[in-house]
Parts: structure tokens; sequence; C-alpha cells
């Protein structure tokens, strides 16, 4: 009722890095199931760490229970999947921990996922972590991706997206 009286809410939503690393093109990750948008468009982290935070304000609706991805929803219905490495899945876990669970609020910066770098590196085809807004085609009137070489989790901007 108030946004009726007084304005129209906000459209635009800034996506942070949940990581600290390089952010890179969808294109640029060795995945068709990313590369080729199959569970929607957005941007790609090579990280330099294993620490991984939420991009967005928002509410967890989903933490795989292996930990290597997170859905989250804002309040103006965007969904955000942070996937951490490719064929992460086949770890079963190893090397993960998981710092939220469906339901939880978050707030940009907030922890989610701390996960051994080295390790998925060893036993996953990729550390390089998609962030996909998976109702992209629902949601999304446009999309300005921010490519940089050097991301702080939490803080940089990778992408500013104004919601239908």
């Amino acid at each position: 009722m108030f946004k009726k009286l007084f304005g129209k809410e906000d459209k635009n939503v800034s996506i942070v890095s949940p990581l600290n690393g390089k952010v890179v093109a969808l294109d640029d990750v060795p995945d068709p199931v990313f590369s080729q948008r199959m569970m929607g468009d957005g941007l790609a982290v090579d990280p330099t760490d294993g620490k991984v935070v939420s991009p967005v304000d928002g509410e967890i609706v989903q933490v795989f229970p292996t930990n290597h991805a997170v859905g989250i929803k804002t309040d103006n219905g965007l969904e955000v999947l942070v996937h951490i490495g490719l064929e992460t899945v086949s770890m079963e876990g190893e090397g993960f921990e998981g710092h939220v669970k469906q339901g939880d609020k978050v707030k940009t910066g907030d922890p989610l996922v701390t996960f051994d770098k080295d390790l998925v590196a060893e036993k996953a085809k990729a550390v390089i972590t998609p962030v996909v807004i998976t109702n992209y085609d629902d949601a999304v009137s446009s999309f300005e991706a921010h490519y940089t070489e050097d991301a702080t989790a939490g803080e940089t901007a990778i992408a500013t997206v104004t919601v239908k």
C-alpha cells in the first residue's frame, strides 16, 4: 500500500562478488550447462580463496546437501544461484562447509560456504564459480556485467540488474 502512495519499489539490484577473484563471462566457463545459459544468465568468478558470501540481500531458497551450491531469492523476486566449481557435486560435500540453511535471511556479504579450494581444484573439473540468475527470462529486463581482475567478496559490484 505504501509503495503505491509513495512511489514504485526500486527495480535495480546490485549483485556483488560472492568470492575474491577474477570476474569472467559465462562464455568462459568450461561447462555447457553454464556457458550455454541452460540454468540462466549471469557471470562467473575464478576464485583466489575458498570463502563464499552472499552476493545479494535475500532468503536462502536452496542449499544443496553437498554445500556446493546455494540459491538466494531477493525481495523483488530475483533468484540467484552460486555454484561453487564445476562437477563438484561428485565430491559429495567433501571439502565444503555450509553456513546457512533454507529459510535463512541473508544480507550481502554474509558467509554462505567455505571450501577447500585446492581440494576442489584437484578433484573437480574446475574451481570457477558461476553466479547465475535462474529466473532470468521471467525476472530481468536489463543486465549489465562488470568484469574485473580483482573482485572483493561482498564488496565489488559485478552486475547491475533491472527487475521486470
